[in-house]
């Protein structure tokens, strides 16, 4: 939620111009290839599903008889593993999640069972987790082709770092960074997040790369078709300067910083142990982009009140002609940071309502 813009012209640049976009959903039309594509290379995108039915129901009868309607053939066999992994309904005439998803899973089973005329469909095979919408009695059912986050890009094993890295990307691309002439800086770079969406963006490596997805099993994608997206993304990357800088007051904490860039497989990001008040830089122009704590806990809000007032005279002292871009959940971050922002901008870390604050 809030990234909606920032998917919009990640998906421009890809080359999908007709999309249709609702509050934390865009959807567009595509091929299977497609679907390779899109979870290789989106950096603020969820998840990649392929809708494959949309209908009006009222009634469980009804659902039941649109559900069996539907050709599941092209998607599984009667070996498939097939999950309800989610129901959302609102202001439809049917709410019970648990009686929604049983019924959805019996009519699926019902309808492949006639058509391989079987009894047994064992579920032992590839498996294919199905999402059910419902909005106005409207039902869409999504086939989720990524199987788990793509924030999970691989690079962080080490920590739980509190800022998802689709959102480290959305923040860096709101912020428009031109790695050719700007540097870059996170004072509170914790795990690294920033730093290593900064860097990946600018060598123009594909987020999924790393990554392995649930649908690279399906009987309808061929393994040479990931295995050739793969090293098309390997082809395509470059290799340009920047400069991209990290700080943290916690030693102990860029030591995993130092290995998720390593395992990132990246090199000229370059972190060391620095309290806000010692904050410089040489380069006269660049972005602060951060995500400094929020202080959620009662006995945190000293200590985060004071961070934020020593980042406003810092920067306000130090970086006079940088852009700066903090993401906080605290309510009174401008108070604090004795500046109102230029702009603000709503997001959500997991289930915290943030705002991006931009000082332009």
């Amino acid at each position: 939620m809030g990234l909606e813009t920032v998917l919009k012209f990640e998906l421009y640049d890809l080359g999908y111009k007709e999309l249709l976009i609702n509050n934390g959903l865009i959807s567009l039309n595509g091929t299977i290839d497609d679907v390779i594509e899109l979870n290789l290379w989106l950096r603020t995108a969820g998840r990649v599903f392929i809708d494959v039915a949309s209908f009006n129901a009222h009634t469980f009868d009804d659902l039941f008889d649109a559900v069996q309607s539907v050709d599941w053939t092209p998607w599984l066999n009667k070996t498939s593993k097939i999950t309800i992994d989610s129901v959302t309904t609102k202001d439809s005439d049917l709410f019970s999640k648990s009686d929604i998803q049983s019924i959805v899973k019996k009519s699926i089973i019902t309808s492949l069972q006639n058509h391989y005329r079987t009894k047994i469909i064992d579920e032992s095979g590839e498996h294919i987790p199905i999402r059910i919408h419902a909005v106005n009695n409207q039902f869409t059912l999504r086939l989720d082709t990524s199987g788990h986050g793509l924030n999970k890009r691989g690079y962080r094993t080490r920590f739980d770092a509190p800022l998802r890295e689709t959102l480290a990307a959305g923040m860096i691309k709101l912020s428009r960074w031109d790695p050719a002439n700007d540097a870059l800086i996170d004072p509170c770079c914790g795990s690294g997040t920033i730093l290593i969406e900064a860097a990946m963006i600018a060598n123009n490596i594909a987020p999924g790369l790393n990554q392995s997805f649930i649908s690279e099993e399906w009987c309808i994608f061929t393994p040479s078709a990931w295995k050739n997206a793969r090293e098309s993304a390997v082809a395509s990357q470059q290799h340009i300067p920047y400069r991209i800088y990290g700080s943290d007051i916690n030693p102990q904490i860029l030591k995993t910083t130092r290995y998720n860039i390593n395992r990132a497989r990246l090199d000229n990001i370059f972190v060391e142990t620095k309290c806000i008040s010692n904050l410089r830089s040489r380069f006269e122009q660049g972005k602060i982009i951060s995500n400094p704590p929020y202080g959620i806990r009662l006995e945190d809000q000293g200590a985060t009140h004071k961070l934020y007032n020593q980042m406003g005279y810092q920067f306000n002292t130090y970086f006079k002609d940088w852009h700066y871009y903090i993401l906080s959940g605290d309510e009174q971050f401008e108070e604090y940071f004795n500046q109102k922002s230029t702009r603000k901008r709503k997001l959500f870390n997991g289930n915290i309502r943030c705002y991006l604050h931009q000082y332009f």
